[in-house]
């Protein structure tokens, strides 16, 4: 039976989104890194239900960087920095790998989610700590190329609940795209991926008897709203702080705490 909603749980959303959004605007991160795993253990807590717990905190994640990439796209806009043809080039398979996800995400169970994420945390602390950075070897492809980008690029951001951009930067990268116009066009492409795949995620789950009350299909609004309030809040914070604190120091230590968090979901 899911626990009552109390108002020191609504403060940890709040806390937990004011760290997602320091985080992100302080080191480039989609919030989906840090909300997933802070989310299985709050959910645990509420006794939610463990056969649809990572489920629930994949598709509430998804929801909340609706708001934070719309946020960071206009930002982007602003500087100019935004390759929006690659973006209309990549969305069209970013919204098709989107319902694939969400459908193979409602297909795979609770523990195969929850240590498929670990696994990818621990490689996105990896890459944090080493500053492991693709070498641009290549041109962006054709359309078809982009398409088939953009699916994949899609479908594993919905299994995973991220905004697309550990997927998206180092492709583009990879493609020989200058770091700023690549975090620049992965914030635009956060918003498809978010709208597909959280709108996905609710259709997904609207059969499902054990979800928590307040949910619609997979999303729990109760996080979902003060996750997006405090992280759209506390971003600019964070975007403040990288140009003052010594970042690869901490992005060193946030590594460690990545590292730690991924081994605890595999296990």
């Amino acid at each position: 039976m899911v626990s009552d909603i109390t108002i020191l749980t609504l403060i940890l959303y709040l806390l937990l989104g004011a760290l997602a959004g320091i985080t992100g605007g302080m080191m480039g991160l989609g919030g989906g890194i840090v909300i997933v795993p802070a989310l299985v253990y709050l959910f645990h807590a509420q006794d939610f239900s463990p056969q649809h717990l990572m489920h629930v905190a994949v598709a509430t994640s998804l929801t909340t960087i609706i708001f934070t990439s719309i946020s960071s796209a206009r930002s982007h806009h602003r500087r100019g920095a935004v390759m929006w043809r690659e973006v209309r080039q990549l969305v069209p398979g970013i919204i098709a790998g989107a319902i694939l996800g969400a459908i193979i995400a409602d297909r795979l169970p609770s523990e195969l989610l929850r240590r498929a994420f670990g696994v990818f945390e621990i490689a996105v602390a990896m890459q944090i700590g080493f500053g492991l950075k693709p070498r641009p070897e290549r041109v962006l492809p054709e359309t078809t190329g982009m398409l088939a980008s953009g699916t994949i690029i899609g479908s594993m951001s919905t299994i995973l609940g991220i905004g697309g951009g550990t997927l998206t930067v180092p492709f583009l990268m990879w493609c020989n795209t200058d770091i700023r116009k690549a975090v620049a066009t992965s914030a635009a492409c956060g918003l498809p991926i978010a709208l597909a795949g959280a709108g996905s995620m609710m259709v997904t789950g609207l059969d499902n008897e054990m979800l928590p009350p307040y949910s619609t299909g997979y999303v729990y609004w109760p996080a979902a709203a003060m996750i997006a309030l405090a992280s759209v809040m506390f971003a600019p914070l964070g975007a403040r702080l990288a140009h003052t604190l010594p970042v690869m120091t901490l992005k060193r230590i946030f590594s460690v705490f990545l590292l730690f968090i991924g081994i605890r979901m595999v296990m």
